[in-house]
Parts: C-alpha cells; sequence; structure tokens
C-alpha cells in the first residue's frame, strides 16, 4: 500500500483562520504552527525565524505549506529551507487574500486604502501602530492616535475584506471602528482563497514526489543488500 503524505503547516497568525479554513479537517496534514504578526516588520528575524521553523521539521514532514507572502524577506525561501515548502503568492498577506491582481485593482481605485482582513482588524489600531514603526512613540508615552492620525492623512478608506471565516459582524464593526476613529470612509468587499487552496495542493503534489523518491531509495537499498 502507498505510503501517506505527511503536511506540515508555517503561517502567519494574521492569516491564521483563513489557513485553518483551507486545511481544515485533512488528514494529511499533520503539524500546524503559526508566528505572531508583525514579524516582516524585521525582515532579518522573520527570514531567520522561517527558516529555523521549516527546518525543525524535516524528517517529521514530507513538505510544508508556508502560509507566508513575499513579505519583504522571504522570495527565494523555498530554494534554502531543508524541507520541500511551498509560500504564498504575493508580495504580502493581502495579496495573497485579494489577488495580486485584485489587490493592484482595489489600491488603484484608491491609493490610501488599509486593507483590514480579518486578522488585521483583530490586531486593529495597536497593530497598525506596530505595522507603521511608532512603537517607540507609544512605549514614550505620547498618544498613538496623534502620530496616527498624522500617518494617515493621505489615506482615505479602510476596505474590510470578508474571508468567510466567520465571526463576520466583529470583524466588520472592528474595521469600523477603525475608519470612525481616523475619520476614513468604510467599505467592504469579500474575497476567496483559492490562492491558499493552490498553494495546499502544490504542496500535496511535493510531498507525494517526496515519498516516491524515499519508496524508491529503500527499494534501492534493499535491492542492494541482497
Amino acid at each position: 500500500m502507498p505510503e501517506g503524505i505527511r503536511i506540515g503547516v508555517i503561517g502567519c497568525d494574521v492569516i491564521k483562520r483563513e489557513l485553518e479554513k483551507v486545511v481544515a479537517n485533512d488528514p494529511d496534514v499533520v503539524h500546524k504552527e503559526y508566528l505572531e504578526y508583525g514579524l516582516h516588520i524585521y525582515p532579518d528575524d522573520l527570514k531567520q525565524k522561517v527558516i529555523e521553523k521549516v527546518n525543525s521539521l524535516q524528517g517529521k514532514v514530507d513538505a510544508v505549506l508556508l502560509g507566508y507572502a513575499i513579505c519583504q524577506s522571504l522570495r527565494g525561501i523555498t530554494e534554502i529551507v531543508k524541507v520541500p515548502s511551498v509560500m504564498l503568492e504575493g508580495d504580502d498577506c493581502i495579496a495573497t487574500i485579494l489577488t495580486p491582481q485584485g489587490y493592484e485593482a482595489e489600491k488603484r481605485k484608491c491609493v490610501g486604502t488599509w486593507f483590514s482582513s480579518p486578522g488585521w482588524a483583530e490586531v486593529g489600531i495597536d497593530g497598525a501602530v506596530k505595522e507603521l514603526h511608532l512603537d517607540s512613540m507609544v512605549q514614550e508615552g505620547y498618544d498613538p492616535m496623534f502620530f496616527m492620525k498624522m500617518m494617515f492623512e493621505g489615506y482615505q478608506r479602510v476596505l474590510f475584506i470578508d474571508t468567510d471565516v466567520g465571526e463576520k459582524e466583529r470583524f466588520e464593526s472592528l474595521s469600523r471602528d477603525f475608519a470612525d476613529r481616523l475619520e476614513l470612509r468604510y467599505e467592504e468587499r469579500g474575497a476567496s482563497l483559492h490562492l491558499f487552496e493552490k498553494a495546499l495542493q502544490s504542496t500535496k503534489a511535493l510531498a507525494r514526489k517526496a515519498v516516491a523518491k524515499r519508496l524508491e531509495g529503500m527499494a534501492t537499498d534493499m535491492a542492494s543488500a541482497k
């Protein structure tokens, strides 16, 4: 009987819900781990941590679904990790949800857009403070909203992206609150998880190749031992 495949998932916490929806109840997925959001703000640290996490699964899984986009520092990372891996398509997590083409279309529609996926809606103002490198101001006792309003002077809207991962009303409310506090207009749209599903299937194909190669090696060893 053919050997089963073992898939590992290493992803960003900000798209955990989307990843969980795609891999839900999949018997091939034997390991899931999510890293804290915002690591992309420190590109070298992000790259090092992702490499360490993927390499730690060597021998434990046949392939890894890497729940990250390029995120400034991960281009080409699948070529240097020790486990066959597939990453999501796009420059950042919003592109993976909207697709790169859909992302560009929304930015052309309104250049000053803050994209609020369920994960980003949950991290809210605090997440934006971190994203825009305003942490130090907060630590020095300054009101983050003063600096946030300065940083958001060029923005016109908050776009909530419903990825159908549940709790829509809560994420919608959080996104509206974000828009209200920064005096931006609120809009929303839906999105599919096509690129997540595509990446999972590609990961499974890699895993099957890895298993076939391992079985071929075992057969060769057995033949040589006779």
